[in-house]
């Protein structure tokens, strides 16, 4: 694996049309939890409309995703994709557990500001909401990615800000 990266994508990339539109040798070759974290949402993205994807700490969640294999020449565009040069994410390496309990090691990215736990998802503050368009995008790619059905119903339990317009995006995503 000297070419390539794994890659572990938990907001938007989850759905394959998403993710190609910066990186188009990336291959979904699975899913996987990172334990040991949970999905959140915090930083206002002029591009969705509504609060971005990102991971914080909580030692009694986790968070499913699917795992990329991209070529090393596509990390530059990811990191760029993800807002690094701009201090909006960093890049970490995490173990990713995969459905039959082996690990593997992936890049995930987690905003620069790290949010205070949300306890309960649905209680998360109107400003820090995401846009109906990119949780129902995060949503798409969970059920593309065959992630587990009980993370859906937690997906589907996000409060989203109501924004169902257009967003910042090169190609139509087509999502409902």
């Amino acid at each position: 694996m000297g070419s390539t990266f794994l890659y572990f994508a938990y907001g938007s990339n989850l759905l394959a049309k998403r993710i190609h539109i910066n990186n188009p040798s990336a291959v979904r070759v699975g899913i996987g939890k990172l334990m040991n974290y949970q999905l959140d949402f915090l930083k206002y993205s002029k591009r969705w409309r509504g609060a971005s994807a990102t991971i914080a700490k909580n030692e009694k969640r986790h968070v499913w995703g699917a795992i990329w294999e991209i070529d090393l020449q596509h990390m530059e565009t990811l990191d760029r994709q993800e807002g690094v040069p701009d201090k909006i994410y960093f890049p970490l390496d995490v173990d990713v557990i995969l459905p039959d309990g082996s690990s593997k090691k992936c890049r995930v990215y987690q905003q620069c500001v790290i949010p205070s736990v949300t306890e309960k998802i649905e209680d998360l503050a109107e400003d820090r909401q995401p846009s109906a368009v990119y949780l129902n995008i995060i949503k798409a790619g969970a059920k593309e990615s065959n992630i587990p059905e009980e993370y859906q119903q937690f997906l589907e339990r996000v409060p989203d800000n109501g924004y169902s317009g257009k967003v910042d995006i090169d190609v139509a995503l087509n999502i409902n």
